[in-house]
Formats: C-alpha cells, structure tokens, sequence
C-alpha cells in the first residue's frame, strides 16, 4: 500500500459509542463465536476496549466506517493487536491494511519493542494472517494468557 492510497482513509481514535462501530464490532464477535470454538474467541467487545491500556480506532474514508482496530499495552514495551475488522464494504480495498499500518506506527511512537496477535487456524483467518505476514508479523511462541494448538496461532514482530 502506497502513502497515498493509506491517506484514502482518515483513522482516529473512537469512544466506541457510534451505532456503526458498535454494529461492526458485534458482527466481528458473531464471526469469531461461528468459526471458533467458544474458549478460543479473543476477540474483546467494546466494554474491555475501553479499559484502561487499550486504544481503539476507526478508520473512516468519506465519512463511511470502512475498518476498526485496537491496540492493547501488555507492559514491558510489549503490545497487542485487538479486534481489527474491515467492514464487509471495505475488505479487499485496503482499509484492513491502513488500519493495521497506523498501529504498527502507533505503537513505535509509543516506544514499544514488540507487537503480537492472536488468530486462528480456519481459513477464515488466512486473509488477516496473509495481511499480518506481508507487514513483518511471524509465527511466535504464545505470550500473555494464549495457548498454541490446532486452532490457534500467535504472530508478532520485532519493533
């Protein structure tokens, strides 16, 4: 993704009180509750978004909610990468990867050293994990709470 093509989309930190992000993220936990087992959905839903440590943003183009992400502090300058989402609309024209490059850049501002997700296995993850390879993230051992197994994979790269 260009410069250009990333400006497409105006991304900003949200209070999660939008009807359409709020949609958004339900959808998202609708999905995860589908297509994972019930232990394994990691997926935060806007009340633990809002606790302290975690900042969520959308990004926006022409006013439209095209994709949302959160970046979470896990502490010794390491984060995490929470809920991102594209809306249905958006995926495949690039607001997943913008969204995901501001908190890349957020969090260097920030001064962390390491970032890590969470995914799954099934295939409808191999969209984001195909994203989250082209921009550094590999295969990592499980940190924070996480445990690896035949569902779920932790990726995370090096500040």
């Amino acid at each position: 993704m260009t410069l250009e093509q990333s400006r497409a989309f105006v991304i900003a930190p949200d209070t999660l009180e939008a009807p359409d992000v709020l949609a958004l993220l339900e959808r998202h936990l609708e999905e995860m509750h589908r297509c994972s087992p019930a232990c394994k959905v990691h997926a935060l839903d806007a009340a633990r978004l809002k606790e302290p440590g975690v900042t969520f943003f959308v990004a926006r183009q022409h006013g439209e909610l095209a994709a949302v992400g959160a970046l979470k502090r896990l502490g010794d300058r390491r984060g995490e990468i929470k809920s991102m989402r594209a809306a249905d609309a958006f995926r495949g024209a690039g607001a997943g990867e913008a969204i995901l490059l501001h908190l890349i850049a957020t969090a260097r501002d920030e001064g962390l050293t390491w970032l890590g997700l969470e995914t799954g296995r099934h295939e409808v993850f191999e969209p984001a994990q195909r994203l989250y390879a082209k921009h550094g993230f590999a295969p990592c051992d499980a940190y924070a709470h996480y445990v690896l197994d035949d569902f779920s994979m932790c990726m995370g790269m090096d500040l």
